[in-house]
């Protein structure tokens, strides 16, 4: 007998269950939205005749640890192609701005090449990467350990720490420094050593989606986009009898042998009627902060040199709000896009007062998850909630907050029903 299946959220976890469940099930997907995609936002502008589309939520993903995102696009028949995966720092009030893709750029300000504070950045990054793959080799108990204890135990500098590390894990996780001088080590180095970043050569190869992150929506919906309900949220989820009943912002009910939670997971436990106290104690220790996102053409908000100009452009203030401020971070999207544009297109997470608002191009909001050793231990909790009396809870938090995580999780829930990739 056909089961009856309710997939609540259009990211790429709920879209990738309603392409696989379809096979198998009679399911409704329900979107709070008027559009499909969640993170994957790209928007259409014009530039001066030429219609650019910019990506504004996911962006980018690699050949090491997107196995099954790109099995996902090459089945999908979805074009992609290579990009240049570069970080950069600035700070105005210490003069510090380098760009570590190459030597030329790491000494974009020229003055660091005879700066001793700026060589012993580059002697603790050194240090860092090669004690932190050696805590992985020797399989080290780090369970205990936070990135600032790591830190302290190697006596590295503040400036490698303020200048270096903790902007790029601010920056991958869109976190403030102080959160992520909290991250367990534990996480921070499976993340980093897969990822290659503890690597100065030997790295994934790193790539957009041509055209644009959305690109791939209309053929992974194409067999069930006549099942998606937009601008329809999910108020209230319920048991009643064997069956759960779903009722939505119309206020109407239907009820369904299974229920796959394919949005956050606050907003899923906000949902749940009854939740059980195994929802409550994991899902609600999985938390998201809102973002700020603006799309625009001030270049003001990149490096002041070019040379440093990079994929992803961390800026700092060095001021007294600064360890709580959440990241600040500006994408040069024509390098990551590989846009051959006259106008440099840029995306702005956080920091959007200093935008030249007559350069604004979008404005948008954005949840990420929060990672801190209240999560991580949640996340290993994951059995006590996921696939229990039929109901499902996916989404990129229970892994590692990206986009090949939400594809993962989908799968997890897939494999339930006897379907994968």
């Amino acid at each position: 007998m056909t089961k009856n299946v309710a997939i609540i959220g259009t990211g790429i976890s709920g879209l990738t269950c309603g392409y696989f469940l379809n096979k198998t099930a009679d399911i409704t997907v329900y979107e709070a939205n008027d559009y499909i995609g969640g993170h994957t936002a790209t928007k259409k502008i014009n530039d001066d005749g030429i219609e650019r589309h910019i990506d504004t939520g996911f962006i980018v993903f690699n050949d090491w640890t997107y196995p099954r995102f790109i099995k996902l696009m090459k089945q999908l028949d979805v074009a992609y192609q290579p990009t240049e995966m570069s970080f950069s720092v600035t700070s105005k009030k210490a003069n510090i701005e380098y760009n570590g893709n190459t030597i030329n750029s790491l000494f974009a300000q020229r003055r660091n090449i005879l700066r001793p504070r700026f060589w012993r950045i580059v002697r603790d990054i050194l240090k860092f990467n090669k004690a932190c793959k050696a805590f992985v080799a020797e399989k080290r108990d780090t369970s205990s350990m936070t990135l600032q204890d790591v830190i302290n135990e190697l006596k590295l500098s503040d400036d490698f720490a303020r200048y270096y590390i903790l902007p790029m894990c601010a920056a991958i996780w869109s976190a403030s420094l102080a959160q992520t001088r909290q991250f367990p080590l534990t996480f921070f180095l499976q993340f980093f050593n897969n990822h290659g970043l503890l690597n100065i050569s030997d790295r994934p190869q790193w790539y957009t989606i041509k055209g644009g992150s959305s690109t791939y929506i209309p053929p992974l919906t194409a067999s069930f986009k006549d099942k998606i309900k937009l601008s329809c949220g999910v108020t209230n989820v319920k048991k009643v009898g064997d069956m759960w009943q779903v009722t939505d912002t119309s206020g109407a009910q239907s009820t369904f042998d299974h229920v796959v939670f394919a949005c956050h997971s606050d907003q899923a436990l906000a949902m749940l009627d009854t939740p059980t106290e195994a929802q409550q104690a994991v899902l609600g220790a999985i938390g998201f902060a809102q973002n700020d996102v603006v799309m625009h053409k001030d270049t003001n908000q990149l490096p002041k040199r070019k040379l440093a100009w990079a994929s992803w452009n961390y800026r700092l203030k060095d001021d007294a709000g600064e360890e709580d401020r959440p990241a600040s971070v500006t994408y040069d999207m024509n390098i990551l896009q590989r846009l051959d544009a006259a106008n440099t297109y840029c995306v702005t997470l956080n920091n959007i007062n200093e935008i030249d608002k007559s350069a604004v191009l979008g404005s948008y909001q954005y949840a990420h998850p929060q990672f801190s050793e209240i999560m991580v231990n949640a996340q290993q909790r994951r059995s006590q909630i996921c696939g229990v009396d039929n109901l499902h809870f996916c989404g990129a938090y229970w892994y590692n907050g990206f986009h090949e995580d939400g594809v993962h999780s989908a799968l997890d829930v897939c494999e339930r029903f006897g379907v994968n990739l």
